[in-house]
């Protein structure tokens, strides 16, 4: 598993992680039952805080991605084809809502601007 963390990014490092860990399940870079480095480990390997990589497991795990066995470790979940596709255009819309609330707080609320940014990054 290779997780990137970028310091300079606003996006919170447990949003990172975890949606790096989910983009790598879904493009099958990680598969099914595969296991994941303890909390701790992964926080020590990326040099952040257990809090940081446990709040990012937490998220995962709630989003049905992966699933913890007490005493045996973290693994990826199985998952479902149709479920996968449900769950990602939702994923989206987080993501989209996320942008537009920043996008408010920081007054970028003209069409213009915000058409210029969308369209330097084509779908």
């Amino acid at each position: 598993m290779k997780v990137l963390i970028l310091n300079s990014s606003k996006q919170p490092i447990y949003e990172q992680i975890s949606f790096q860990i989910k983009e790598q399940i879904l493009t099958g870079v990680l598969m099914k039952d595969e296991l994941l480095p303890s909390i701790r480990n992964l926080a020590k390997e990326l040099h952040v805080s257990v809090i940081t990589t446990k709040r990012a497991y937490e998220e995962l795990e709630r989003d049905g991605f992966i699933h913890t066995v007490l005493g045996k470790g973290t693994f990826v979940a199985q998952q479902n084809i149709t479920m996968l596709k449900e769950k990602k255009p939702n994923m989206i819309e987080d993501d989209l809502i996320k942008v537009v609330n920043e996008s408010k707080m920081l007054n970028i609320s003209r069409r213009p601007e915000i058409q210029g940014i969308v369209k330097g990054h084509e779908i």
